[in-house]
């Protein structure tokens, strides 16, 4: 498994950069309007329309705690050899966005108000936190 580390975390790496660029979500309203949000772009939007606290709390748990998992990762394959005891907790919240955007598309299509597809950034996205949660497996277990 430590041999395969680098590549799940560069392909992790590459895969969140889309994950979060990408469209997640086509909503698809009326026939006549769609829209194709990533995932900075509903950051961006909420900033914009002034829920500021919401866009914090989105890019938190979206943007920021995904490259801290990662970052902790990396510096424990590459630095210390060591895998922090805190970083076990980053792990429960791995998948949480996904879920998130997954209940959002679940909502989308069961309230006929949109018709909502999963787009590539969703699946980009999902294939990051797994990648990075495959990259940690073990680690805590390892001699340096």
């Amino acid at each position: 498994m430590p041999a395969l580390r680098p590549l799940l975390l560069l392909l992790a790496s590459i895969s969140f950069g889309l994950g979060i660029s990408l469209p997640l979500i086509r909503l698809e309203k009326l026939y006549f309007f769609t829209e194709t949000p990533s995932l900075i772009g509903v950051v961006s939007g909420l900033w914009t329309q002034g829920d500021m606290a919401l866009a914090g709390l989105v890019a938190a748990f979206s943007l920021i705690f995904p490259v801290v998992k990662m970052a902790t990762v990396y510096e424990a394959a590459f630095g210390s050899g060591r895998f922090p005891a805190w970083a076990g907790v980053l792990s429960k919240w791995s998948m949480m966005d996904v879920l998130l955007v997954a209940i959002l598309i679940f909502a989308a299509k069961t309230s006929g108000l949109a018709s909502a597809v999963s787009q590539p950034g969703i699946w980009f996205y999902a294939a990051s936190t797994l990648l990075t949660a495959i990259a940690a497996g073990g680690m805590g277990n390892e001699k340096s």
